[in-house]
């Protein structure tokens, strides 16, 4: 029995200096593939900002923004494309600050990427009709 006690209190001890840290670090969801479907997505659909900053300055400025929309969404249109092109030739290699984040402008304060409609990027093309905004998962709710 005192076997046993001396057994279990040592598989005890041991077991509060076996705990660790299980999650994963925080650049672990950007990923060479994520780099490379961030490449594609921005080579392929980059053209949506042309009509995504259109009704956008619409909503802000009013009808008369058509030109200024247009004009905004073609520069954030071939940003992304040159974008989609680097990433898509280095998406082998952590090409910013040694991760595979991307490397737009970061937003916030908290440097997340989010959509600022002014000059930022979000990290992937603008999605058309019912959007999700800044998520990239779909999840049902009931």
């Amino acid at each position: 029995m005192k076997k046993l006690l001396v057994i279990a209190s040592a598989f005890a001890s041991f077991t509060l200096f076996a705990a660790a840290d299980i999650q994963a670090p925080p650049g672990s969801t950007y990923t060479s593939t994520r780099k490379l479907g961030r490449a594609i997505s921005n080579i392929l659909y980059g053209f949506i900002e042309i009509p995504e900053q259109i009704v956008r300055k619409q909503e802000q400025y009013g009808r008369k923004a058509t030109p200024y929309g247009t004009i905004d969404g073609t520069n954030r249109a071939l940003r992304r494309f040159g974008y989609g092109f680097y990433e898509l030739f280095t998406f082998t290699c952590p090409t910013y600050r040694g991760t595979f984040k991307p490397p737009y402008e970061r937003c916030g304060e908290d440097n997340r990427i989010e959509m600022n409609v002014h000059d930022g990027l979000s990290e992937f093309p603008p999605e058309l009709g019912f959007e999700t905004y800044y998520t990239h998962s779909r999840s049902q709710q009931f």
